[in-house]
This record gives structure tokens, sequence and C-alpha cells, in this order.
């Protein structure tokens, strides 16, 4: 950049009403430059949505998907429908400054519409607790709440020690996770859950496959020999879980020792502070011992 560029760049800042722009970089590495903070986001991201509650940023929220249902308030704001195919023209209405997605559970399309539209997007995700962290504090400065972190990130850290201090006098059972029941999906190396079976102090037979969220077949799974078998329930939508199925195993050890347990996997897939609740659930699953 010459003398002369940065002298009339310079010149324009000092104009009366010229506002210096907001640069953020979200997960992904991506510069976003807005004319000021965003006031009205629409997130795309249920697990965004239940941290922008929680860090009490909800008056810049002013649109979500149909799957951000917690808190039960955030159903008071408007929906723009599914998070693969949301409404278009719904997020357009809304007029917002920036729209949170996430590569996990939005389309590519929605990408390059959103794009197309001009309209600034912010990526985010977590495989990992310390993304977890990360998630919360980027959220907290997009909505102004920076001294609303310290709280969520301390509960994090104080819960997640608990936890560990509590199973770690006990063996490490053999852990066959169940994301989804038909087709088969478990979590992989990758996957956000893969790492919480690990702090709830059991071993996922899954834990090495490259894949996010690879699809089993039952065979493969009963191969594996598991001691323990978590089966995630998603809500009344989905249907009950197939509990049956499984006791039919006979051969299998959970099955021998009656070690089949359901968890709400709302609270183990989201990464927003509910995932220390499904933590939690995770590690009386696993080691109902350490609990009593």
């Amino acid at each position: 950049m010459t003398r002369a560029v940065t002298l009339a760049l310079l010149f324009a800042l000092a104009l009366p009403g010229a506002a210096p722009a907001y640069t953020v970089r979200d997960m992904h590495g991506h510069e976003i430059v807005l004319a000021a903070p965003p006031r009205r986001i629409v997130s795309l991201v249920p697990s965004a949505t239940e941290t922008i509650f929680a860090l009490g940023g909800e008056d810049r929220l002013v649109g979500r998907t149909d799957f951000c249902d917690y808190p039960p308030a955030a159903r008071a704001k408007t929906s723009v429908g599914g998070m693969i195919n949301p409404s278009l023209e719904a997020i357009v209405a809304l007029k917002p400054d920036l729209v949170i997605v996430t590569r996990s559970g939005n389309s590519e399309e929605t990408f390059k519409r959103l794009a197309r539209l001009k309209i600034p997007v912010y990526q985010v995700g977590a495989e990992r607790m310390a993304e977890v962290k990360d998630v919360t504090r980027r959220l907290a400065a997009l909505t102004g709440r920076e001294a609303a972190v310290a709280p969520l990130l301390d509960a994090i850290d104080r819960r997640v020690a608990a936890v560990r201090e509590a199973v770690k006098s006990h063996g490490r059972p053999r852990v066959l996770y169940v994301l989804w029941p038909d087709p088969l999906i478990v979590p992989g190396r990758r996957a956000l859950v893969t790492e919480l079976i690990d702090i709830a102090g059991g071993d996922s037979l899954t834990a090495t496959d490259a894949a996010d969220y690879p699809r089993y077949s039952l065979e493969a799974a009963v191969a594996k020999s598991p001691e323990v078998i978590v089966l995630a329930n998603h809500g009344s939508k989905s249907g009950p879980i197939a509990i049956d199925r499984w006791r039919r195993l006979t051969s299998l050890p959970a099955i021998r020792t009656d070690r089949v347990h359901s968890v709400d996997g709302n609270l183990m897939h989201r990464y927003g502070p509910r995932v220390l609740d499904g933590l939690e659930q995770l590690a009386r699953a696993i080691h109902p011992e350490a609990f009593r």
C-alpha cells in the first residue's frame, strides 16, 4: 500500500460520520466485515441458539430454525424453517446483519444462496470440549455479552473435572453409542460424543473410525462385543427407541449384564451449555456405581 493510499484511508476514517468497520473471523478462519456489531442475528444452529440464550444475548436473535427448541423462550423467535432447507425468503424478511451457520447441519446450497444474497454468515462447530468453550466465547463477542462468559466456562471446567474425578477409580468398559438406529449411525473419531464417552470413563468402540458419523451394520457392531450400549433418544418425533432389538442379542456382554441405556440425544449432540447435563447422564449410564 502506497503512502498516498494510506493517508487517504486515514483521512476518510477521520471524516465526520465515518464509522470503522466491525471485522471478525469465524471458526473456519473466514473474515466477516460488517458496518457495526451485529444487532439482528438469525441462527440456523440449535447449539448456537441455546448458547446465545445462556449468555443472555437473545435480544439480538431475531430468527431461528424449527429445531431451535430450547430454551422454551426460543420458540417465541421467528422460525425460518428447517436446518437443511430454511426459507431464504423468511431469512431475508428478518433483515439480518449476520446468519450463524454450521457445516455439520446446514446444506451447501444454503451457503451458496446466502452468499448470492450477500448476507454475511458466521460458521461455528465443536468436535471437542475445548471448541465448545471457543464457541461460547465467540457468540458472547457477537452478542456483546463478554461479561457473561466466565461463569459458563467455569461451569464447564468444574463439571468436567467432577465427572473425571468420579469415574477415575473405576474400569473403562467398552461402549457402543448409537446415534441413530436405522441406518445404524455411530460416533467416529471427530465426534463430540466420542470425547464425552472418554471423559465419562468409557472406551468408545467406534472412536478410531475416520468418519465423523459412520454407518455400521448390526453385525459389525455386535462383533465389537460392547459391555455397555447407549441408545440416543431424539424426542417423540423420532419414535420410541427399539431396545428390544438389542435385548435379543443375548451373546453380548452388555445384554447379559443388563447394561443397555437410553440417553437424551439433544444433550449429547448439541454443544450448548446443556452438553454438561449430557456428560453427567452418560457417566451415570457407564458407571452407575460411581454415582450412588
